[in-house]
């Protein structure tokens, strides 16, 4: 990788991304400010998403990581005392949807999805903070998860606040409700990848190879070379989507879970597929150097995503690594790093990434937030992260 794309995403993430971040931070009711709109208007009484406080956790504990500033240490601790005094359920286990702007209990729903983001946060934080009550809390959370969140298919997606299981209207769109996801069962992996380099314990290590066989068996469509997204209880697919954020998404952090865990026979039985998989979103969704969102049915949604943008530049370098006789990928990601900093970076001043653009590179007319339940500092950070950690020499 030129030096040149690794200090502009360094100078990025520390000069635009994490003081940006940096200053949502709700010293008053604890936590980080729930919503910054279009305008750049912060709402200090809005909800607060525990997706998106798992996310700043997880964000500022890997900035520790790689940067040893103190601050972001603090910042990280912010959101984990807020996690663990209003986001935890100490009574019947798991974590709500989201609090009140006062750390009231807003949304009891308990979702496998926005549990797996919170061991993937508290894995982090632990390694960042050797804290033990973090990983204590992500040991907690992970046993709901396997003794009330699946079957022997897959993972189930949504509970009421004592598992009693509801509709999955907050992971399922396009028209569809499903029982079963693509989506929650790549952030439990990725989630449980993280515990596992932590922790090293064969239990984990076990749901990991578990996991990665039913993406290679059900998850994976060999004809179309890509994933599918919304399931029946028993894994069949009920909807033509092809998700090619996910798709590229999927790709780097199957291979970054296969390493992780060292297996020989997962690694051979995987990358061929997570190949495949980059090679069909190159082909398919890579247009003006940067990456469509979707395509439902067999219409082509052209918006740009700020986070499938993010996704696509790690996707694509790490297509590159394995292979490196590709080099467009390696083109590929250089490029949409442009196209994100002349069209996804909101230029003005106390801003951060535009949430989506249409096919001209135009912020939608819809004008979506800045900061929001799912808009966060997680796809962009990390992606950061991984340019700099990767430090690929061409």
């Amino acid at each position: 990788m030129t030096k040149l794309l690794i200090e502009q995403v360094k100078e990025h993430v520390i000069s635009g991304i994490l003081p940006f971040w940096s200053k949502l931070r709700d010293n008053e009711n604890g936590g980080y400010y729930g919503l910054v709109d279009f305008n750049l208007n912060i709402d200090k009484t809005a909800p607060k998403g525990v997706i998106l406080h798992s996310r700043i956790l997880w964000f500022f504990a890997n900035a520790y990581l790689m940067f040893g500033k103190k601050e972001y240490l603090e910042d990280a601790r912010h959101a984990y005392e807020y996690i663990k005094n209003y986001c935890y359920d100490k009574v019947n286990g798991g974590v709500f949807w989201s609090t009140s702007y006062q750390g009231e209990v807003l949304d009891s729903t308990k979702h496998t999805y926005n549990m797996a983001f919170a061991i993937y946060a508290l894995s982090s934080y632990y390694d960042a903070s050797k804290e033990e009550e973090a990983i204590k809390l992500a040991d907690e959370i992970y046993h709901v998860i396997e003794e009330k969140c699946c079957d022997s298919v897959g993972y189930l997606e949504a509970f009421d606040l004592k598992f009693q299981p509801v509709e999955n209207d907050k992971l399922s769109e396009n028209g569809v409700i499903a029982e079963k996801t693509m989506n929650t069962l790549l952030h439990v992996f990725e989630a449980y990848t993280e515990f596992y380099r932590v922790t090293k314990r064969e239990e984990i290590k076990s749901r990991l190879e578990w996991m990665l066989d039913t993406f290679a068996d059900k998850v994976f469509n060999p004809e179309l070379n890509r994933q599918e997204v919304f399931f029946d209880k028993d894994m069949n697919s009920i909807l033509d989507l092809h998700s090619y954020g996910h798709d590229i998404e999927t790709a780097w952090l199957i291979d970054r879970g296969c390493e992780v865990l060292g297996e020989r026979k997962y690694i051979e039985k995987l990358q061929p597929i997570t190949k495949k998989l980059t090679q069909k979103i190159y082909e398919t969704a890579y247009h003006k150097n940067s990456l469509w969102n979707e395509c439902d049915r067999g219409e082509v949604d052209k918006k740009r995503i700020w986070w499938v943008q993010a996704e696509a530049v790690i996707g694509f370098l790490n297509g590159y690594e394995k292979e490196p006789q590709r080099t467009e990928y390696l083109n590929a990601a250089k490029n949409i790093w442009e196209y994100i900093k002349e069209n996804v970076i909101d230029k003005r001043k106390n801003s951060e990434w535009f949430y989506e653009l249409d096919n001209n590179g135009v912020p939608t007319e819809n004008q979506k937030e800045i900061v929001g339940p799912w808009k966060c500092p997680y796809h962009n950070g990390r992606m950061c992260f991984e340019i700099i950690r990767r430090n690929i020499d061409v």
